[in-house]
C-alpha cells in the first residue's frame, strides 16, 4: 500500500500560536511544515521555538531553514500575504497565525500567491466560507471551502460548553467572561494605543475587555444565536486563561450536580477535546495541557432559581492542536474528492 504523502503546511505569523503548531506538527507523522512566513530574523525566531520547547535540541538553524528530524521549513522575512510566494513551497494549506490578516482580501492574497486554502487562527471579520470548531461541526466542512476560520481558543472553549451543556438542558440565554490572560499586542508599560484601557500596562492592571465570541456564535450553534453576552478582562498572567459563564436555564430544577454531570459525560465523549476536573486547580496547572476546555467541577454554583455558573480553563496549546485538527479534516476531504 502506497504510503501516503504528509500535509504541507505554510505558517504565516511565528508568534506563539505559530511556534506551538510547529513543534505539534514536528511530532507527527501526517503534516509537514515547509515554509515560516515572519518579520523576525530566522535567529531569534529560532531562538524562541527552543526557548518554549521541553527538548530544544530537536530543532536546528541551517541558513534560512529551520530544521528537525520530520521537516525543512524555509525562513521568510515576510510581514504582508501578498509578499508570500506560496505557490513556490506547493503548501496544501496556509495558517495564518498571525491575528492580524482577518479580512476577505488578505486571504485573498494568500490564495491568489498559491495557497489552495487558507485557515485563521482567529475569528475572521468579514464572512467566509465557514468556522470550524473541533467537535461541534466538523460534518458541516466542505472541500470547496477555500477561507476557514478555527474560531479562537476562548470561542471554542465557550462553544464546546454550550453545546455540551445544551445536549441535557434549555438554556434560555447567559453571560461569559473569559479571565484571559495578556496578549503580544499588548504594552507591559502604559503606552498610547487605539483603545484607552488597552494603553495601560498589561503587567500591572485587569484590564476590561470586549470579546468578538458573541457575534460568531450563531453561525457555530444558531440556537444561541443573540442569547449569549460576551466579554474579557485580560489579567497579568502570562499563561492560563478561566471561562467564567452565567447561564440561565429553563428548567429550575437543573442543580449544579446534573451539569457536572453532564460535562463528565461530554469530557467522556470527546477525549482530546474537552475534560473535566475534580481537583482545585489554578491557571498555571493547566499549561501545556492540549485540551480545548478543561471543566472545573468544584466552580459549579446555583445561583437562584435558573443560573448556574461554571468555571472552565483553557490555554493556547489546545487551540493550536484543533488548527492542526481542522488541517487534516480538510486534507481528508481533498482526498476523498480526488477518489471520487
Amino acid at each position: 500500500m502506497t504510503q501516503q504523502q504528509p500535509i504541507k503546511v505554510g505558517i504565516m505569523g511565528f508568534g506563539q500560536t505559530g511556534r506551538q503548531i510547529f513543534e505539534l506538527a514536528s511530532r507527527s507523522d501526517d503534516v509537514e511544515v515547509v515554509a515560516i512566513a515572519d518579520i523576525g530574523k530566522p535567529e531569534i525566531l529560532h531562538y524562541l521555538l527552543r526557548s518554549e520547547v521541553g527538548r530544544p535540541e530537536r530543532h536546528r538553524l541551517e541558513g534560512n531553514f529551520l530544521v528537525n528530524d520530520r521537516c525543512r521549513a524555509r525562513l521568510m522575512e515576510i510581514d504582508r500575504p501578498a509578499e508570500m510566494p506560496w505557490d513556490i513551497f506547493g503548501v496544501d494549506i496556509v495558517i495564518d497565525s498571525t491575528g492580524k490578516y482577518r479580512d476577505r482580501d488578505s486571504m485573498t492574497d494568500h490564495l491568489e500567491n498559491g495557497a489552495p486554502r487558507v485557515l485563521l487562527r482567529t475569528l475572521p471579520i468579514d464572512h467566509i466560507d465557514r468556522i470550524i470548531i473541533p467537535g461541534i461541526n466538523e460534518t458541516s466542512a466542505s472541500a470547496g471551502d477555500r477561507m476557514v476560520s478555527a474560531g479562537s481558543a476562548t470561542t471554542s472553549a465557550l462553544a464546546l460548553l454550550l453545546h455540551s451543556l445544551a445536549d441535557s438542558f434549555s438554556i434560555e440565554c447567559g453571560s461569559m467572561t473569559t479571565i484571559h490572560a495578556f496578549t503580544s499586542d499588548q504594552a507591559l508599560q502604559d503606552y498610547a494605543g487605539s483603545d484607552f484601557r488597552r494603553s495601560r500596562s498589561a503587567a500591572k492592571n485587569i484590564i476590561p475587555n470586549s470579546h468578538e465570541a458573541s457575534l460568531w456564535l450563531g453561525n457555530i450553534l444558531p440556537e444561541f444565536d443573540g442569547k449569549i453576552l460576551t466579554s474579557a478582562l485580560n489579567v497579568p498572567v502570562q499563561e492560563g486563561c478561566l471561562l467564567d459563564v452565567n447561564l440561565v436555564m429553563t428548567d429550575s430544577a437543573v442543580d449544579a450536580a446534573a451539569v457536572n454531570d453532564a460535562m463528565r459525560a461530554a469530557a467522556a465523549s470527546k477525549p482530546g477535546i474537552i475534560g473535566a476536573v475534580e481537583d482545585p486547580i489554578v491557571s498555571s496547572d493547566v499549561i501545556g495541557n492540549p485540551l480545548s476546555l478543561l471543566f472545573d467541577t468544584q466552580g459549579t454554583i446555583k445561583a437562584g432559581n435558573n443560573t448556574i455558573k461554571t468555571l472552565s480553563w483553557y490555554e493556547n496549546l489546545g487551540h493550536a492542536a484543533r488548527l492542526l485538527d481542522v488541517v487534516r479534516l480538510y486534507s481528508k476531504l481533498d482526498r476523498q474528492q480526488e477518489a471520487a
